[in-house]
């Protein structure tokens, strides 16, 4: 199936014409299967059954589809207004009280802005509060100021702190009473508005901690997490079309590593494992993998895929995954590059 949504109308010299004209939020293809605002629905439906979970935004309710939960639950809604450190605060305080709350905002807020009181009133005291962000990496196009790129290696480095990067409409849906349920501090990157839907083809069940293959390869191990699975998919099925075969372990949890998967699957003897993220290469998904191969004997060839160490550019989000390289051509052409121009033909 072909779902490469950066596949453009081509100019006179074969060069594809990307959009530069306006900011696209979305990341959807056009034609691609989505549901609106996942993470404001799942909400709901987890609330209604926990009378204890409240919503908590810093002034972007409607921008992190939290909307969704205040007019289902309006007399469990905080709006805080726009002060990160104090919903962040906040939270915790509800937290001490017996409430789960989820809070929202921005990542760029919640790692830059609000780091040290998720740090001494969160995570220190291990407290119940469920931090869900939008705009990870790059999913926005108005520069640095609003892309979080370096989100997960700002909070990689934090105790008591679990990790989430979910793929799609279905993972994130399923996510929410996941970590509604877990005894501690999440941090869950959200994708918003009319996110995509990918795994429900693969029988996806999410859980908190466990890496999953998606498709099977011998040629190429290709983990991914967040949208840059959808990426690895597609650039898979490209990549099938030329003989080689590659395996895409999607990996959700950030932290804690499914270790067992991670490095059952890297281990495997003649797969050249390649990370992709929508994250800076610095201390993201990359990093952590290489250093669990690095101490378990991997001795194998390992490469990234991900955002380079410097603030982006704005513009257009085809443009700039074009740019960067989390396009599914893009992810395509780098793995041929690497292989050196080499193709297998399927058994």
């Amino acid at each position: 199936m072909k779902r490469d949504k950066y596949k453009r109308p081509q100019t006179a010299s074969g060069a594809a014409r990307l959009k530069t004209s306006a900011m696209i939020a979305s990341i959807a293809d056009d034609d691609q299967p989505v549901k609106t605002a996942p993470f404001g629905h799942s909400l709901v439906e987890a609330a209604l059954a926990r009378p204890e979970i409240v919503g908590m935004s810093a002034d972007l309710a409607k921008y992190t589809d939290l909307h969704i939960f205040a007019q289902a639950c309006p007399d469990r809604f905080y709006q805080m207004g726009m002060a990160e450190q104090l919903l962040m605060g906040a939270a915790a305080g509800m937290a001490r009280e017996g409430f789960v709350p989820f809070a929202t905002t921005y990542a760029v807020f919640a790692s830059r802005r609000a780091y040290d009181f998720i740090c001494m009133a969160i995570a220190e005291e291990n407290l119940n509060v469920k931090i869900v962000c939008a705009l990870p990496g790059l999913t926005t196009g108005y520069g640095p100021s609003h892309q979080a790129t370096e989100d997960l290696a700002i909070f990689r480095g934090l105790p008591n702190l679990t990790i989430i990067d979910p793929c799609d409409a279905l993972e994130i849906e399923q996510a929410v009473p996941a970590i509604a349920d877990h005894q501690g501090p999440v941090y869950m990157r959200l994708l918003r508005g009319k996110v995509p839907l990918v795994l429900d083809r693969y029988g996806y069940r999410f859980e908190i901690g466990k890496a999953r293959i998606l498709v099977d390869g011998a040629d190429i191990l290709l983990i991914a997490s967040g949208l840059m699975t959808m990426r690895a998919l597609e650039a898979a099925e490209q990549l099938a079309q030329q003989g080689i075969r590659v395996a895409v372990l999607h990996v959700s949890t950030i932290k804690p590593l499914d270790r067992e998967t991670i490095l059952a699957e890297a281990l495997k003897p003649g797969r050249p494992v390649i990370v992709a993220e929508n994250h800076t290469v610095i201390g993201g998904l990359g990093e952590a993998v290489a250093a669990l191969l690095l101490r378990h004997g991997f001795s194998g060839r390992f490469r990234q895929i991900g955002l380079p160490d410097e603030f982006l550019d704005a513009g257009a989000l085809p443009t700039l995954h074009e740019r960067y390289g989390l396009s599914a051509a893009r992810v395509a052409d780098t793995i041929r590059t690497w292989l050196g121009g080499r193709e297998r033909r399927p058994s």
